[in-house]
């Protein structure tokens, strides 16, 4: 059961891209961090929810996917460059690969990420979809 309570943790950044801001110096993270890199111990953080708007920044095409995610093949990985500065990682959905080109605008969606088999919780987040 401790996936379910990392799950349950984690639900501010899966549903609605929480992160966090050093005030000090305006740089945003995702995933939250609790220091800033640049400014230390002078940096004061905060949290920071990100619009889910952005720009492909790479991406691939995943054939033969994980245990768990074969339903899904193949599809999209990419990692999504937030309109606020940090780089992401997601699944980008409801396109084909040949339509996902680099510097393409996307947004995120909320979806269905993976089941904990046919009787466990289903686990929902964020992919991203081309605007």
């Amino acid at each position: 059961m401790k996936g379910i309570a990392t799950h349950w943790r984690l639900i501010p950044q899966r549903y609605n891209l929480v992160g966090s801001m050093c005030v000090s110096c305006g740089r945003k993270f995702f995933p939250p961090r609790d220091i800033c890199p640049d400014c230390r111990r002078a940096g004061n953080i905060e949290e920071f929810r990100f619009s889910g708007d952005g720009e492909v920044y790479s991406h691939t095409v995943i054939h033969t996917p994980p245990e768990g995610f074969e339903f899904q093949k193949p599809y999209i990985l990419g990692i999504i460059k937030l309109d606020e500065g940090p780089l992401l990682l997601s699944q980008i959905v409801d396109c084909r690969p040949d339509e996902v080109k680099i510097g393409r605008k996307v947004k995120k969606v909320f979806r269905k990420v993976i089941a904990d088999g046919s009787d466990g919780i289903i686990r929902y987040g964020y992919k991203f979809k081309l605007v």
